[in-house]
């Protein structure tokens, strides 16, 4: 006969104000980081004001504009934004926190990632930190920071919520590896920068779903870091086209093991484009590439600086993760191609 055994050890309770002390220091922990990353990088977030046109209404004030944020990153007054936030402008200002209003020069936009880069210039100025965007957890902790039509600046805490998704761009381009995180984000608030407990930029805020709670995005910084190289050389980022979205995935270990692989992780094909160059080379939906041109590849970002324009139209071999098997292909990328297509997403 079985019988149940009861627990009669008596657990001693923790006194009220033992757990009320407990409780009070975890939320002073987390306020303490907040506090701090808020301090440390607000200064640097700018209000943008952008005019399209010369018309007023009746009282001689400017009409066709917009707003939105965006922060410096570079003591020489070079500001990170997004590309929806400028585009098209005709006039573009920046306000500090600290009061000051500099007239902007668009130095370059990239709408395929909805990034920009425009320029003041101004005495003393103060900067963020990119940071590295890879080392991002889901569950960390996020503060997303904005500027909104000159209210000094606003701040919202939340969680990575997830650091592989995909959202169209407002060029139609799927844009791969985006950060989602629960940090609301208020109108006004996009091209501003999404840091960590330290203050580093993690993310440039860029886009929300409208009817859902928390689900906001951010272009990752290391995709901002390449994309702000390219504007600041070239005024527009040079690349080819593939025709391929993915998202980072990590492998198993005994896959790694089994072929002798460099890496831990790969590139999930997550949509072919139909007669796009990876379409043409015979890569499918649910391929993992880890292999272009004999460099190993983990993170989209790193496919991404990999297909410069000088590829375009020179065949290369990629290798993908076929099930278990590990296929050779050849692709060749063409040049760079932005289709209009419907958001999944609204622009914040």
């Amino acid at each position: 006969m079985i019988e149940t055994i009861s627990n009669d050890i008596e657990t001693e309770p923790q006194p009220v104000a033992e757990q009320a002390a407990g409780d009070e220091e975890a939320l002073d922990a987390y306020s303490r980081t907040v506090v701090s990353a808020a301090r440390l990088a607000s200064p640097a977030v700018v209000n943008i004001e952008v005019r399209h046109g010369k018309s007023t209404d009746q009282h001689g004030r400017p009409q066709g504009g917009g707003s939105g944020s965006g922060f410096v990153f570079t003591p020489d007054g070079f500001i990170l934004t997004n590309s929806h936030v400028v585009h098209g402008a005709a006039r573009i200002e920046a306000g500090l926190p600290d009061g000051r209003r500099f007239g902007a020069e668009l130095v370059g936009e990239d709408p395929d990632t909805d990034l920009a880069v425009i320029r003041v210039d101004g005495p003393n100025l103060p900067t963020v930190v990119l940071g590295d965007s890879a080392k991002l957890k889901v569950g960390q902790l996020v503060v997303a920071i904005g500027n909104p039509y000159g209210f000094q600046y606003t701040v919202t805490a939340g969680v990575v919520s997830g650091v592989a998704r995909s959202i169209r761009s407002v060029s139609g381009r799927l844009v791969d590896n985006v950060i989602q995180t629960d940090a609301a984000l208020n109108p006004g608030n996009s091209g501003g920068p999404l840091v960590n407990g330290r203050a580093e930029v993690v993310g440039v805020n860029t886009a929300i779903i409208r009817p859902a709670q928390g689900l906001c995005f951010a272009i990752p910084s290391n995709t901002a870091t390449f994309v702000a190289g390219q504007l600041l050389r070239f005024g527009r980022v040079k690349r080819s086209y593939v025709g391929l979205g993915g998202q980072d995935v990590p492998l198993h270990r005994r896959i790694v093991r089994f072929h002798k692989l460099t890496g831990d992780g790969g590139v999930l094909a997550i949509q072919v484009e139909p007669g796009s160059p990876a379409d043409r080379a015979g890569i499918r939906e649910g391929d993992i590439i880890v292999e272009f041109d004999g460099i190993p590849i983990e993170h989209m970002d790193e496919l991404y600086r990999l297909l410069t324009e000088d590829r375009v139209g020179k065949t290369t071999e990629m290798v993908v993760l076929r099930g278990l098997e590990l296929q050779a292909l050849l692709i060749t990328p063409a040049d760079k191609k932005s289709e209009a297509r419907n958001l999944n997403g609204e622009s914040n």
